[in-house]
């Protein structure tokens, strides 16, 4: 079993390789050319703006919030897993955790951080 999976990792591997070469062998098109090599990619669309452009300072409030909130959900996934395993205990620690993310929140509102005047 073991040998057959390595065997069909190294199949995978070389194949990979080998359609790496192959696409590094075609020339692009000449309408792609000129831009394709020296900037990032953007879906495939030539981007509209630098990539180092700078951004109004009212956007930063908002993103530190929206950084609370995907770190809440990060803790709150594994948090629902163990919750079944150690009952009240995680019910209170969550609820401290939440309290603790509303006041920031609160915060943010009452400063007017959340504002996009």
């Amino acid at each position: 079993m073991l040998l057959a999976f390595l065997a069909a990792v190294m199949v995978a591997g070389s194949a990979a390789c080998v359609m790496a070469v192959v696409a590094l062998q075609r020339r692009p098109s000449a309408d792609l050319q000129h831009w394709s090599r020296t900037v990032p990619v953007l879906g495939g669309l030539e981007p509209e703006t630098h990539a180092w452009g700078r951004f109004h300072a009212r956007f930063y409030p908002m993103t530190l919030v929206l950084i609370a909130f995907e770190m809440e959900m990060m803790f709150m996934y594994p948090w629902a897993i163990v919750y079944r395993a150690l009952g009240i205990k995680a019910l209170v620690e969550m609820g401290v955790f939440l309290v603790i993310l509303s006041l920031g929140i609160l915060y943010a509102w009452r400063e007017g951080g959340l504002g996009w005047q």
